[in-house]
């Protein structure tokens, strides 16, 4: 009487055991995902404007000229150190750009805050005739708007210009994965002509 072979069950072993290390291989494909996209996972930086200053102010001839100082935070909120690139800061007058600065490369480390002081001069550019107007602290009030910091009570008229802060710049996840990452910063300053106070500052 013949013996019943033994390579069948072997063979079904050996696919029990297949099973197993596929499944055990995808739960560790998921967990590994879920753990980049929670905790390694991309964020851009985060960017806030925390003092804007007029140094010295001019009017004459209905041009105006100024000094502009911008304090910048920058944090990193990623896992992993945040290389940015020359970035700058510009400024914008009724769409037509009147200054600018770069902001020199540079690393931040993973959870870690930067702060970026910038200075420069605008040279003497022609007023806008419609830019004559008073602007209070209370009309960059709108909802959504962000924060607000000025001197409602300011009489006179002012110049509205728009401060735009881009950081651009790449993180390597695990020390193997590189990703561009890039934030934007735009706020709009009202001056007044009067003195060269800050009114209002919206960002």
């Amino acid at each position: 009487m013949a013996k019943p072979s033994s390579s069948s069950s072997g063979g079904g072993t050996n696919l029990a055991s297949c099973a197993v290390a596929a499944v055990f291989i995808v739960f560790a494909i998921i967990a590994a995902v879920t753990v980049y996209l929670t905790v390694f996972r991309p964020r851009d930086p985060e960017i806030s404007v925390t003092n804007v200053k007029v140094p010295s102010f001019s009017v004459a001839n209905s041009s105006v000229s100024f000094s502009y100082s911008q304090l910048s935070s920058v944090r990193n909120p990623n896992r992993a150190a945040f290389s940015h690139y020359n970035n700058r800061i510009e400024l914008f007058y009724y769409g037509n750009r009147i200054g600018f600065i770069f902001i020199p490369a540079g690393e931040i480390e993973p959870g870690q805050t930067k702060r970026m002081d910038a200075s420069f001069s605008v040279d003497s550019f022609p007023l806008a005739s419609s830019s004559a107007s008073r602007i209070s602290a209370a009309d960059f009030q709108r909802p959504g708007s962000g924060l607000v910091v000025g001197e409602e009570n300011r009489a006179g008229s002012t110049v509205e210009i728009e401060s735009k802060l881009e950081m651009a710049g790449r993180v390597r996840v695990l020390g193997l994965f590189t990703h561009q990452i890039a934030a934007k910063c735009n706020c709009r300053i009202a001056i007044s002509t009067v003195d060269g106070s800050i009114v209002a500052v919206r960002c």
